[in-house]
């Protein structure tokens, strides 16, 4: 059985007892968006200084070089020469060489360790193919104008609906007002392999039904329209997204009936046939086309009867003749069902195709339109072969959530000359040829990725092999074994809510923890109740679910890891700026890029609270860091409903944090919101520290328990954690207020949050 590509540090493999199945769906090899997802290089400086350019800097600091994300070169951020103007004519231009297909863009505003205070509260994207014609990217209801940031440090990630196809992207910042704004940028999606650059197509009809009309245009195509013809873009036949039977529902909110689907009425277009012209970049060898169409028969839609197409291996070059003819038998076609049918061409070289699509009823519907080609230079390395078109490997039972992703892995099996019932096949001996030498090849290019995954492990046990576990760690509230993992393909996992920075080919470190086996009923039933609470978090400082086990033994949950580890062994080998001493070369840290962190981390419980849930272990030790400080609160193998006020056990014994904990947590296992107020003060506390030492470490644990006893006796005598030298009168009483005796008295964390927001805006 095939397991997912998830490795274990540093010298074992983990594995992972999945029930794992095939899926039953026969795999198809269109496009699929879902998997084109991972950052472009913005971030991790795949993409060269070269091809980011811009249209002016404000100095050699803040050109456009710098405007990465989470990066904090030069003054942290790319930033145009002037002041801002409503129109937004600065832009920010990203050269990504080739075609590429982009789902979704983040921004940032410039942070540079809570100096910076620039940030574009929302831009314009324009894109182009071939660098001379631009276009202005619209959402699905035809608005340019994309939401930005309200801070210097949050990353916003948008997704592009529609999609693009484009080499070239620019951002244009906007403002209501003349101002000065900053901005750092990612791109993600994946190269687009289909070549293809435009379509020509009649536009669209409108169907009329009783008591509605059905429109059938292609809404995102992005090129021009004159006498009821599309022409020199893209649209919706290329997008990736397949209609379903019922062609009046849509998958997108919000849209009109019909919105998933062009279509033509045989009456309205005056002619037998649907012509459709398709312009590639570069001359290829095309295989197969994959025609996704509607066949609702009762109510006058068919597929179509026949297709007739057309080669023109080049611009100049005369079409080929005679035409390809390809009947598709209708006697096959009674379920009303929509379907891919699936047509060889042959091997043809082209670098344009024009295909008729014949009438076979009133209606013609198509949502998708695909292609399986190869380079024409290169026909030994057919795109069939490649890890392009992975196979989905689920669950054999329907998973616990719906949103988390099933694991997968690439399994290039799909091979193009195998016939499909009830359709006709021609039989090319080159192709096979074509097909032998590209799989060949294929396995020369995996034994090379088997070298360089042994390389790049090498290279983390050396990494890791350095890394001390902390006494924090030690003392930590997990009721499992975790282990540090890799996933090797993490854009194979087909339903990615939102981005990793993360190449095609580059691993995903993740955290998977196990449930003990010999774990008590208890213990299982917290374990499943953790899995349902990670599922619904969703914020940018929560650590993020990706994925779970639970229909066999052992239970196990794999999960979002920070690079850059947690944020005690950060701050704890580092000294504030305003300190001086011997240690001079040791690396530091600003009470601003405190304030920062620190304001993340209250943001992550704001929106815990938000759900009344309950994380019961805040400490510096649960907060991972990843690039420019940004901060995700993890570990949440406490976490409770707001109202469950039972222990997490382990074998009946309870390990809890007392050092961190509220006096009722301690002597009345009474975990709340209130109790998470109090652990944050004492994580604030360890920051303004530094981590330099644990809280109340001249107390024993027996005389951190007896403190909690005074706060209950409430006589004046309980012992508070004492100023840090750098905190300012007003920040300790804020930390006050979190240890107030009266847990109604503590502040809640949306009022922390604002008060460490403001204070770092202050310092600004």
């Amino acid at each position: 059985m095939a397991l997912p590509s998830l490795r274990l540090f540093p010298v074992t493999v983990l594995t992972v007892l999945v029930a794992l199945v095939s899926s039953s769906e026969e795999h198809e090899w269109h496009f699929n968006p879902a998997q084109c997802r991972y950052a472009l290089g913005m971030e991790d400086g795949t993409i060269p200084d070269s091809d980011i350019t811009a249209s002016s800097a404000w100095s050699d600091s803040t050109e456009a070089k710098h405007g990465r994300l989470s990066t904090g070169e030069g003054d942290g951020a790319w930033c145009p020469a002037g002041a801002v103007f409503p129109s937004g004519s600065e832009y920010l231009q990203i050269d990504l060489r080739k075609l590429h297909f982009l789902a979704l863009v983040g921004t940032q505003g410039r942070h540079a360790d809570g100096h910076g205070q620039e940030f574009a509260r929302s831009y314009r994207l324009r894109y182009s193919r071939d660098g001379v014609k631009w276009i202005t990217w619209r959402d699905r209801w035809s608005q340019e104008v994309v939401s930005g940031n309200e801070n210097t440090y949050d990353i916003v990630l948008k997704d592009l609906g529609p999609p693009i196809v484009a080499r070239m992207v620019r951002f244009y910042p906007l403002a209501d007002r003349v101002m000065s704004v900053c901005l750092r940028v990612e791109l993600y999606g994946c190269v687009w392999d289909d070549g293809l650059k435009a379509y020509t197509a009649p536009v669209g009809h409108v169907m009329q039904l009783p008591g509605m009309s059905v429109y059938l245009n292609d809404s995102t195509y992005d090129g021009s329209t004159e006498q009821g013809m599309q022409f020199g873009g893209l649209g919706q036949l290329c997008d990736g997204v397949l209609g379903g039977d019922d062609f009046i529902q849509t998958k997108e909110l919000r849209v009109w009936p019909g919105y998933d689907y062009l279509g033509w009425s045989r009456e309205a277009l005056g002619q037998g046939s649907v012509d459709i012209e398709f312009h590639f970049e570069r001359p290829r060898v095309f295989h197969n086309m994959q025609v996704h169409s509607n066949n609702r028969h009762t109510q006058g839609v068919r597929v179509f009867s026949k297709v007739e197409c057309l080669f023109k291996p080049g611009i100049l070059q005369p079409w080929s003749s005679p035409a390809l003819t390809l009947p598709v038998p209708l006697d096959d076609l009674k379920d009303p069902s929509s379907r891919p049918i699936s047509l060889p061409l042959g091997g043809r070289p082209a670098q344009i195709l024009r295909c008729k699509f014949y009438f076979a009823d009133r209606w013609l519907l198509i949502s998708e339109i695909s292609f399986l080609s190869v380079m024409d230079e290169k026909p030994n390395k057919p795109e069939f072969c490649s890890p392009r078109f992975p196979l989905l490997i689920t669950q054999s039972s329907p998973p616990l959530f719906s949103h988390i992703p099933p694991l997968s892995i690439p399994r290039p099996e799909f091979d193009a000359a195998t016939p499909r019932a009830g359709l006709p096949v021609a039989k090319d001996d080159s192709s096979n040829t074509a097909i032998l030498i590209g799989c060949l090849v294929g396995i020369i290019l995996l034994l090379l990725a088997v070298i360089a995954v042994i390389l790049w492990r090498q290279y983390w046990k050396k990494i890791l092999g350095k890394v001390r576990v902390s006494h924090q760690h030690r003392r930590s509230l997990l009721p499992t074994p975790v282990h540090l993992c890799e996933i090797e393909n993490p854009q194979d996992l087909p339903n990615l809510e939102f981005p990793f920075n993360v190449r095609k080919g580059r691993p995903l470190l993740v955290a998977v923890k196990i449930l003990r086996p010999d774990a008590s009923k208890n213990a299982r039933n917290d374990f499943l109740k953790e899995v349902k609470i990670l599922s619904r978090l969703k914020d940018p400082n929560i650590i993020r679910l990706l994925g779970v086990c639970v229909s066999s033994d052992p239970l196990c949950m794999v999960t979002e890891y920070m690079e850059c580890g947690d944020l005690n062994q950060y701050l704890s080998h580092r000294v504030l700026l305003d300190k001086t001493g011997p240690s001079h070369n040791t690396p530091t840290i600003s009470y601003p890029a405190l304030i920062s962190m620190a304001s993340q981390i209250a943001s992550g419980m704001k929106f815990l609270s938000s759900l009344n849930f309950v994380h019961r272990d805040l400490a510096t030790r649960n907060c991972l860091r990843g690039g420019e400080r940004h901060i995700k609160i993890a570990d949440f193998g406490m976490s409770r409903n707001l109202y469950a006020g039972d222990y997490y056990r382990i074998q009946g014994r309870a390990v809890l944090p007392i050092r961190w904990m509220a006096w009722e947590c301690i002597l009345m296992g009474k975990f709340t919101t209130a109790s998470d107020v109090w652990a944050f003060g004492v994580t604030l506390w360890e920051m303004l520290s530094v981590c330099q030492e644990q809280p109340y470490s001249n107390l024993t644990d027996e005389q951190v328990i007896d403190n909690a006893g005074e706060f209950f006796r409430d006589q004046g005598r309980q012992v508070y954690l004492s100023r840090p030298a750098v905190c300012p009168q007003g920040l300790y009483e804020l930390m006050l207020s979190c240890w107030n005796r009266d847990c109604k008295l503590r502040p809640s964390f949306a009022y922390i949050h604002s008060f460490l927001t403001e204070d770092a805006m202050n310092m600004v």
